[in-house]
């Protein structure tokens, strides 16, 4: 019989009377579990092999598990239709009761500042909901900033009841895009924001993701360091989207862009190179629906259009969706705009319609689906325009149509059903066609539905993004 030391016995004995099983904070009393579905719970024992059990109250079932040779343990359950309260009882050494749990649909909400801002960051409007929340069925998890080079699989924050206090601090695009899917859906909703002020995509995207692409590893280093957000490949996402990979969501919604407005020409690259890496990480090709970047004054011409272009090319990728909200803007030196309650409600008919099949409100802006030179005219047509297109005001507003030279002129505009015609006396045999391609400017071209148009140029022509002078 082999002989151990006696101090080893010890060690093993006293760890054996203290063993206990943790969560990760992601998993508490409050939490949203996606309805229908395998959900995973999962932790940390004291020491390995120790047997968990865990009984859900929906259907009084127990299961039960044991603890790896790492001290890790994970376990499949399955969730009923929407509803709740609920409890889960999670038996090992010791007892974890989570309670008033609750089934239905559970949403990522990630992004920079836009989706970041909130009531105590100025968008006071939202204390207009704080007498309704009583009435709504939704919960929050807000994710606080932090970073890390490698994965972590935890997390700070818990789930909260959505009250007064509560979404103050929580992004208010998410809120309204949780309102309204609570609304129509008439099921509990989770939502874990995951968002920061500033940041490049790059910093969401797993590192070696970047670090295996020569585009995306050239476009990353004119990323500049600052002292307010991180700009390192996978930094935020190994700690604010890696520590939830486990945790089944319905889908995510997207809103950033503006960081990355001087390295265009690679973030339709960049996002879908995002996308598939978070579809990797959750085992689940979810749906992914994004707000196309407003219109603002920068710095340098047209890289705000060069961006919305980068961002509408996105939507090749499969079960993506995009909102535009140039409509929605009424101060371009602001490069937030203070109406998200109309920005969570596109994202919010956007997921209706696409994923969940509730389609009683127009939820995609018109989009160019093709163009032909007609004499001295051009006559575009547009998917998503079955109602037809209106210009709302007497004259069309940033339409721009060229020759071979290159010189944009105002151009006139007939709308035929789906399809506008665009001409111009300065223009005899024209070649292009621009809508809204500037930093600031906002059309006027709109689906008769009430959706903007979607910014588009017919041509490939080189852009001038110098310095404004």
């Amino acid at each position: 019989m082999k002989k151990y030391p006696f101090f080893l016995i010890l060690l093993f004995f006293a760890l054996s009377l203290n063993a206990s099983i943790r969560l990760p904070k992601i998993l508490s009393s409050n939490m949203v579990l996606q309805q229908q579905s395998t959900a995973k719970l999962w932790g940390w024992a004291t020491v390995p092999a120790e047997k968990i059990k865990v009984t859900t109250s929906w259907d009084n079932k127990t299961i039960e598990t044991s603890a790896d040779g790492n001290a890790n343990w994970q376990i499949d359950i399955q969730t009923p239709k929407a509803g709740g309260p609920y409890s889960i009882t999670l038996q090992g050494e010791n007892k974890i009761i989570l309670e008033n749990i609750l089934i239905g649909e559970v949403w990522l909400c990630s992004g920079q500042s836009n989706m970041d801002r909130n009531y105590i960051k100025g968008i006071f409007s939202i204390k207009d909901e704080f007498t309704q929340l009583s009435k709504l069925n939704i919960r929050l998890f807000n994710m606080p900033k932090n970073t890390s080079k490698t994965p972590q699989d935890n997390c700070d924050g818990t789930w909260t009841a959505c009250d007064s206090n509560t979404i103050k601090i929580f992004s208010a695009v998410s809120y309204y895009f949780g309102k309204y899917l609570n609304k129509d859906l008439n099921v509990p909703i989770g939502l874990i924001n995951s968002s920061w002020d500033g940041t490049p995509a790059e910093v969401w995207t797993p590192a070696e993701l970047i670090e295996n692409n020569a585009i995306l590893k050239a476009a990353e280093k004119n990323n500049k360091p600052t002292p307010w957000w991180p700009v390192n490949p996978g930094y935020a996402y190994n700690t604010m989207i890696y520590s939830v990979v486990n945790y089944n969501i319905a889908g995510a919604v997207w809103y950033q862009g503006e960081s990355n407005r001087d390295a265009s020409s690679s973030y339709t690259e960049l996002i879908n190179t995002m996308i598939m890496g978070w579809r990797k990480a959750w085992n689940k090709n979810f749906p992914f629906y994004y707000v196309q970047i407003a219109p603002f004054k920068y710095d340098k011409y047209n890289v705000g259009a060069l961006l919305r272009e980068a961002q509408t090319k996105s939507l090749s990728t499969a079960k993506t969706g995009m909102v535009v909200i140039s409509d929605l803007v009424n101060d371009t030196l602001n490069v937030h705009p203070s109406n998200k309650k109309d920005v969570g409600l596109r994202l919010a008919n956007l997921a209706l319609g696409e994923t969940y099949g509730i389609k009683k409100n127009a939820y995609k802006s018109p989009l160019l689906k093709s163009f032909k030179v007609n004499g001295s005219s051009i006559v575009i047509d547009f998917d998503n325009a079955e109602t037809g297109l209106v210009l709302k005001g007497e004259k069309p507003k940033e339409i721009f149509i060229a020759g071979a030279d290159k010189v944009f002129y105002p151009a006139m505009v007939k709308i035929k059903g789906k399809k506008i015609i665009a001409s111009s006396t300065e223009v005899k045999v024209p070649t292009a066609v621009r809508y809204q391609f500037s930093n600031a400017g906002i059309g006027n071209l709109f689906s008769k539905a009430g959706l903007p148009v979607v910014p588009f140029r017919t041509d490939n022509w080189e852009v001038d993004t110098s310095k404004v002078k």
